[in-house]
Formats: structure tokens, C-alpha cells, sequence
């Protein structure tokens, strides 16, 4: 195999669990403010070169060349988890004949200078549908943040994608504000017999 191929299915997964995943006895209190024993750093992923690249082909490859889903004209997602996604998948999205353009979803508009809470070629993609990403969705409060300043700004959200979905109410958050999530892996994928479920 490879680096960056997804020739083995669970290649991927493989990775996640070793290095992303974790099952806790005494439970964390994560960014929702929910505890649980389960827990995911998915930077381990995002912010390594070869394990994101592997990540983004597979994304290209279940989601837009198999899974039909349109190339969008712009992919983001609130700042930080999203970020390294968004720009390795653009290049992803380039190397294969198409041009998609990473956007920048700031927490909160800043405060100087020209006040901007989306950064990238904003104007290049105006009014355009923006495909929004995350690393981890629990109860999708990051990422319907970043859907509303997308859409306050005039672009379609329509879907979101994320690498692993906790199964915590963000499907449902995200559904009643117009959004399906895709994801490539659920927290339920991870647990293995005797686990706690939460």
C-alpha cells in the first residue's frame, strides 16, 4: 500500500483507533460539555501529512467519485478543527481536475482591520454552496455556528461532513437547520463488547 491509499477499507479506521481514539474509565468532559469515556482527537489525523492525505482521499473517493455527492465550489468549517481538512482536501479536489476553494470560519468576526468572520476568496464564490466540514460532531454546536455565518453571508449550506460522528444529537441539530451530515465514521463503529455505551 501506498502512503495516502485507501486500497485497504480499513486502513483508515485502523488509524483513527490507534491513534485518535480513546475508551477512558473515568469519563472526560468534552467541547459540548457532555462527559463520556469515549474520546476522539482527530488532529492526531488532521495535522500529521501522510495520515491526512489518507483521509482526504477517502473522503474524494466514498463521498464525490462513488457516493455522488457534487463537487462543491467551496469547502470550511469553524476555525480550528476544520481547517487542515479544508485545505488538503481543496488540493485533493485539484489534483483530480476541478477547482474547490478552502474557506476560513472565524469563532467570531474580528474585532480590527476589515471585520471579517470568513476568510479565503470569498468573493470568487459568492452565493455559491459551500460543502461545511469538522473533524468530530457531538452536538453539532461548532459546526451549525459555521453553517449560520455561511449562510448570514449568503451562501447555500445544504450538507456537512465530518470524520467521526459521536451520535449525540448532531445529525438531528444539524437536520433542523436544513443540513445533512455525512460522515465516514461513527462513534458506534469503536465500541467493542463490555464497553460503556456513553
Amino acid at each position: 500500500m501506498t502512503p495516502g491509499s485507501v486500497s485497504d477499507a480499513n486502513s483508515l479506521f485502523n488509524l483513527i483507533k490507534e491513534h485518535a481514539y480513546g475508551y477512558r474509565q473515568d469519563p472526560i468532559t468534552l467541547a459540548s460539555g457532555k462527559t463520556s469515556h469515549h474520546y476522539f482527537n482527530c488532529k492526531k489525523i488532521t495535522l500529521h501529512p501522510s495520515r491526512l492525505a489518507m483521509l482526504c482521499e477517502k473522503i474524494y473517493v466514498d463521498f464525490f467519485e462513488n457516493g455522488g455527492l457534487s463537487i462543491p465550489r467551496a469547502i470550511g468549517g469553524l476555525t480550528l478543527g476544520a481547517d487542515p481538512i479544508s485545505y488538503a482536501l481543496s488540493l485533493e479536489i485539484l489534483k483530480r481536475g476541478n477547482l474547490c476553494y478552502p474557506l476560513i470560519i472565524r469563532k467570531e468576526a474580528k474585532g480590527h482591520g476589515t471585520g471579517k468572520q470568513i476568510e479565503g476568496e470569498v468573493d470568487a464564490v459568492s452565493g455559491a454552496e459551500v460543502l461545511a466540514l469538522d473533524d468530530v460532531i457531538t452536538t453539532g454546536g461548532s459546526t451549525l455556528k459555521a453553517v449560520r455565518a455561511l449562510k448570514e453571508a449568503g451562501f447555500q449550506v445544504n450538507k456537512a461532513l465530518c470524520i467521526v460522528d459521536r451520535q449525540e444529537g448532531g445529525e438531528e441539530a444539524l437536520k433542523a437547520e436544513g443540513v445533512d451530515l455525512l460522515s465516514l465514521f461513527k462513534k458506534s463503529d469503536f465500541i467493542e463488547e463490555g464497553m460503556n455505551l456513553d
